[in-house]
This record gives structure tokens, sequence and C-alpha cells, in this order.
């Protein structure tokens, strides 16, 4: 009992920081539109919150350079060391983004300032993910790999909750114009608050004995891990591949959430963020559950599931959806999407940690997850908006995410077919 009670608090000081990033993200795209008009002013109201959404998925353009530079430092260096720096990284980026005055103070050096905020979020974030998945994968206990890894992910739907009940809080107490011109800063400056407790928490980590183990024989430098990486390329772009199904359909479905429900579907901002809150806590269900299913009948069975039924589903709901507005389809939508999201990334992250070589686990794992993020996931709302303008299709959305669940599909078929040595659970199941 000791041991299970001293991987719980493992896990909750490495997760802790993950909460972090992914709440600075979440308010980011719940108030993009106030953002917008902040930092963006722009005579066309598509154009400035399209600028707005575009500064949101550049900070995801860090994020493979991230992967690398910290990732081989983590290779190098330990879990621990470097996840105290990620910290510290993100923790900058959010000052900037909360304390910057806006367009009409400083002229077009605040949207520049933010958007390096959002550069070093992207930066940190590169192998935040990367760090903590490999974290818990290496802490797990026999058998239970995929229920262990599944909490970094779980981690960042407490940060969804957490920042929607806080938006909810913020909609009941400001009026909308508040909210407009400062209330939108305080989700971060609160981000900025806590900040102090996270690196105490995320400070007394231990170092994973895998780690140590190895660690005593060799320590790869940079110049190896990037070797290794190209040697392993061909890997990479396939997990990058399966990632992409994860990362469009989770800020889809979260972060998307507030902007598509009040200029899509006219739907109030509370409605929107009330939607979100029980999203995030039906991912939070979801992921563990999931994790531990993938941990008895294999990764792949979970990984063709989803995807095949959000190939299926996903546009003819979302159809549905924007021909009939309104809370209780929006919320019957988004928890089918939530199940779907659930399913697959509870099977796929730690078919991630499994398939990348151990000696560059986490700069392999983070490069194949940034990748995805910088060049699919991270751009989600500007491309549904993008989409929905261009198409002037309100369902547009559900054509991203089917594109997505394809490419998940396809990987899933590759690395499954060809690596099952290397991939747990995949022999169990055929």
């Amino acid at each position: 009992m000791a041991s299970n009670t001293g991987k719980g608090k493992a896990i909750f000081r490495v997760v802790s920081g993950n909460f972090l990033e992914m709440f600075d993200f979440m308010v980011y795209g719940f108030y993009a539109t106030a953002i917008a008009k902040t930092f963006f002013p722009a005579d066309s109201e598509f154009a400035s919150l399209m600028l707005s959404l575009a500064t949101f998925g550049a900070g995801f353009l860090m994020r493979p350079l991230g992967a690398i530079f910290l990732g081989a430092y983590i290779d190098h260096h330990g879990r621990k060391k470097g996840l105290v720096i990620t910290l510290a990284m993100m923790a900058m980026g959010t000052v900037l983004i909360a304390c910057v005055p806006g367009y009409a103070t400083l002229g077009v050096a605040a949207p520049l300032l933010v958007l390096i905020g959002r550069l070093l979020q992207g930066f940190s974030a590169g192998v935040e993910l990367g760090g903590v998945s490999v974290y818990l994968a290496e802490i797990s206990t026999p058998g239970r790999k995929g229920f262990f890894v599944s909490w970094q992910s779980a981690s960042q739907q407490a940060a969804v909750v957490f920042a929607g009940l806080l938006g909810v809080g913020l909609n009941h107490w400001l009026s909308p114009e508040d909210m407009g011109q400062w209330g939108w800063r305080v989700p971060f400056l609160i981000g900025c608050l806590i900040v102090p407790a996270i690196f105490v928490i995320r400070r007394s980590l231990e170092e994973t004995p895998e780690f140590e183990a190895r660690a005593q024989h060799h320590r790869p430098s940079l110049g190896e891990v990037v070797k290794s990486i190209g040697q392993n390329f061909g890997l990479v772009i396939a997990g990058m591949a399966l990632v992409v199904m994860t990362t469009v359909s989770f800020y889809l479905i979260t972060a998307y959430t507030p902007t598509f429900g009040k200029n899509e579907l006219h739907l109030s901002d509370l409605d929107s963020l009330l939607v979100t809150v029980c999203v995030g806590i039906s991912n939070f269900i979801w992921l563990p559950v999931m994790g531990a299913l993938s941990d008895r009948i294999g990764r792949k069975p979970l990984l063709l599931a989803a995807t095949i039924l959000a190939i299926i589903t996903a546009y003819p709901a979302l159809s549905w959806l924007t021909a009939n507005p309104s809370f209780g389809n929006l919320l019957m939508v988004e928890l089918w999407l939530s199940f779907l999201y659930g399913s697959y990334n509870g099977a796929m992250v730690v078919s991630l940690t499994e398939i990348m070589p151990v000696e560059v686990r986490t700069t392999g794992f983070s490069l194949a997850y940034s990748l995805a993020t910088a060049t699919f996931g991270g751009f989600t709302p500007a491309a549904c908006t993008y989409l929905i303008h261009v198409l002037d299709n309100k369902a547009a959305p559900g054509i991203w995410l089917s594109g997505a669940a394809v490419l998940g599909l396809i990987a899933t078929l590759v690395l499954f077919r060809k690596g099952q040595t290397r991939i747990q659970g995949v022999t169990a199941v055929g």
C-alpha cells in the first residue's frame, strides 16, 4: 500500500505542471475573441479573430524545437531537472500574456509581446507532455502502464474543468463589457499565482529508477540524440500521424467550443463554457478507464474503433447540431466526441512511449507530438474558423476531425503491423 501511495504522490507531482500548461492554453482559447479586440484590432471582426487564433497556433510552431533541445536535455540530464526547467519557461510566457497592455497603449509592440509569450509557452510545452508521459511510463507498475500514462492527459482535463468553471464564475460576476476589457486577464493572473506552488511540488520529484540505471552506463549527448532521431525519423513521422487525431479532437472539443458556440451556434458564453466544463469532466473519466482497458485488451482495438467511429460520425453529428443549435444538443454532440477522444487517447499516448527507442524516448515522443500539434492540432481553432468561412458550412469542423481520424487509422495500421515486437499488448490481441 505504501508503494501505491508513493506512486500516487509521484503522479500528482509530475502532472501538476502539465495542469498549468494546459490551463494557460485553454484560457487563451476561451477568450480568443476578447484577446483579438485587445491586441489585434482590425476593420474586419473575422480578420481580428483569425489573427488572435493564429497567434494561439503560433505557439505550437515552437514545440518541435522545444522537443529536440529540451527533450535532448531531459534524455541526458534526467526527467526531474528537465521538468523543472519547462515549468519555469511556461511561467514566463504566462506572465507576459497576463500583464502586457493592449494595442491602444503599446501599439504594435503589444501583439508582438503576446506572440513572444505564446512562443515561450510553446517551446516549453514541446517537451512537457513527452517528459510527463515518459516519467509516468517509467514509474508504472507492470501491466498497468496504460493506466499510469493516462493521467498525463487526465490532468489536462482537470485544467479544462478549472478554466471553464472560472469562466462561468467571471461571466456571472462581470458584465460582458468588463470581461472584454479586463476580465479575460484574471485567469492568466491566477495561472501566475499558482506557479510558485507547482514549482515547489515539482522540485520534490525523484528521478525514475529506469533512467538512473541507464545513466550509470551512458547518457546520450545532443548530437547522439539528434543522430538517433534521424535514424528513426520514419517512426517519428508515423507517431506524428498517430497523434493528429488526439490533438485535433482535443482542441476541437475544448479550446474551440466557446468560440464555436458563440459565433456559429449563437449560444451564450455561459452555455458554451458549461458545455466545456462537462466535456472536461467526461474526458477526465474516460481517459484512465480507457488507459486501463488498453492494458487488458491491447492498444490496437481501441485505436481502430475510435478512428473508425470518428470517420463515420463526426461530420453527421456536427451537421445535425448546426441545423438544431441548442445547449442540450451541443452538450450531446460534445460528449460523444469526448468519448471518442478518451477512447483513442487512452491507448495512443502509452503506445507512443512504447514505440520510441529507449535512449531517446523523451525526444522521440515529444517531437512526434509536437509536429502533430504544430501542423494540425494547434491550428484547429483557426482551421475550423477558416473552413466555416470559406465553405460557408458551420459543420466544417467535422471535416477537419474526420481527416485527422483517417490519419490516425492509417498510422495505427502501419505501426501495429511493423512494430508488433515493440508495442506492448499488440501481440496479445493479434
